[in-house]
């Protein structure tokens, strides 16, 4: 699943793994075809220091995304166990609630079905004989 965070941190890493030709290139086509696109990079750049002398030497040695990486150790290994235990926990709650909406979606389409299979039969039964006289 994606969410606009993680296409935006995908983004800036393809970006910074290019360099500043491309997020100059970006920001320019940003102006030509929606102009507040391109002052948002432009923000963007000035904000997170991309104008700045060290963006534009070797970034390979520099750590390119530091939101996408592993977390380092605090050097307090009781909190780095607490940590990692409560990142397991919540990915496995995570987990757990998708498994859960999945099963309301499929039990709401069950429900959804079964009700369109009786008012189809229903329209479709043939109507009762008339009981005959004597």
């Amino acid at each position: 699943m994606s969410t606009p965070a993680t296409w935006f941190y995908s983004t800036e890493s393809w970006l910074d793994e290019r360099g500043k030709g491309a997020w100059l290139a970006a920001m320019i086509l940003g102006f030509i075809f929606l102009w507040p696109v391109g002052l948002a990079i432009l923000f963007y750049m000035i904000w997170s220091n991309r104008m700045s002398g060290s963006f534009f030497c070797n970034r390979s040695s520099k750590k390119i995304s530091r939101r996408r990486a592993d977390p380092q150790s605090s050097g307090n290994l009781a909190f780095d166990a607490y940590r990692d235990d409560t990142l397991k926990r919540l990915e496995d709650e995570q987990t757990a609630f998708q498994s859960f909406l999945q099963r309301l979606r499929d039990a709401k389409d069950k429900t959804e079905f079964d009700q369109f299979m009786n008012e189809r039969a229903r329209d479709v039964a043939p109507p009762a004989p008339a009981p005959e006289t004597v």
